[in-house]
């Protein structure tokens, strides 16, 4: 699949956060719940602790080109959400992505590179 999609609705990331498993990190903390099409979906969500709009806006975006990196090797029919810490916009992009990596490998969807 090429394109990305995005959870929006508030039923959506409640259902993630209720029924979902979770994996924590001081950066990150991931939601993973398998859904029953064949896709795969994520959501983002940033709250006021993160910062002001500009940090919670670079959190987002950090968080999301993670997430694309590590699409190709994820395992299609599951949905995850991306909760973005205080730690989040101060970091390196790399911190976010091997903490993204290691939360997904944990969760048992990651299918290893190469």
């Amino acid at each position: 699949m090429s394109e990305y999609i995005t959870l929006k609705d508030k039923r959506n990331f409640s259902r993630i956060y209720k029924r979902g498993k979770s994996f924590v990190s001081p950066v990150l903390v991931t939601y993973v719940l398998k859904n029953k099409s064949n896709n795969l979906r994520f959501g983002i969500t940033t709250g006021k602790k993160v910062g002001k709009a500009v940090k919670r806006t670079r959190a987002r975006r950090v968080i999301r080109a993670a997430y694309y990196q590590l699409y190709p090797n994820i395992v299609q029919g599951y949905d995850f959400v991306f909760v973005a810490r205080g730690k989040t916009p101060y970091v390196k992009s790399q911190i976010i992505y091997s903490a993204m990596k290691k939360q997904l490998k944990s969760a048992g969807v990651f299918i290893s590179e190469g």
